[in-house]
């Protein structure tokens, strides 16, 4: 399978991305500049978390006018598979291909710590190798990933099961209590009606060996390959 991930001015996981695909899970990788126009030959592209930008004006805000997001919005939307992570997720946001926005977290502080996401997507390609009702310990690390939409947006990705993931405890219960952002309805991630494009964000490429915690991040590299076979 070949990766792409995108590194644009402030990414600081794109490394983790890269090392991941490459010698945990064992895939062809390459990094694309933000400046160029087009990603090339690629089954898989990866928009990291960092800070794109400095965060200035909003985060993801300018990164979704670097020159690469315009064939990043044509490979999804001919149906290519996209992960976008934290800061990669408020850019899928900010270019439309994901519903919503975000908003600082509730503390109106940093938050970076390991919490429990719950997959929920029925069909999902991003999530077809976790186990049913199985939370994963997956970090976060960010400061705005207060996930806000309308009730019609809740509602239809309610109802077109876009909602990949949701904040929860070590037992998947789904509450307040386990909510560590103050995102809507708990969601932790959430994929495009067409089911090519997540956005999610905790960190799964810092929850892909044992030797940092925790290997259930691993589950989403392998559900993704498992669904480009």
């Amino acid at each position: 399978m070949k990766c792409t991930v995108v590194v644009f001015p402030g990414s600081n996981c794109d490394s983790d991305c890269y090392q991941v695909l490459r010698d945990v899970c064992g895939h062809d990788v390459s990094y694309v500049w933000h400046k160029e126009s087009a990603l090339g030959e690629t089954d898989l592209v990866v928009l990291p978390g960092g800070f794109s930008y400095g965060d200035y004006l909003r985060t993801g805000a300018i990164a979704r006018f670097s020159p690469i997001m315009q064939d990043v919005v044509r490979f999804a939307k001919a149906g290519g598979m996209v992960i976008g992570i934290c800061n990669g997720f408020q850019i899928l946001l900010e270019s439309h291909l994901l519903p919503g926005a975000m908003l600082n977290n509730k503390t109106l502080k940093f938050i970076c710590r390991h919490v429990y996401i719950k997959p929920v997507a029925k069909k999902a390609r991003f999530t077809a190798q976790c186990k049913k009702g199985k939370p994963l310990s997956i970090p976060i690390a960010h400061g705005e990933g207060n996930y806000y939409c309308d009730d019609d947006t809740l509602k239809a990705l309610q109802d077109n099961d876009q909602i990949a993931f949701q904040y929860c405890s070590a037992d998947g219960e789904v509450a307040d209590a386990f909510n560590p952002n103050g995102s809507r309805h708990n969601i932790a991630g959430i994929i495009n009606k067409e089911g090519n494009v997540l956005g999610m964000m905790p960190h799964p490429e810092r929850a892909s060996e044992k030797a940092l915690g925790s290997a259930d991040g691993k589950v989403i590299w392998e559900s993704i390959v498992s669904t480009l076979k």
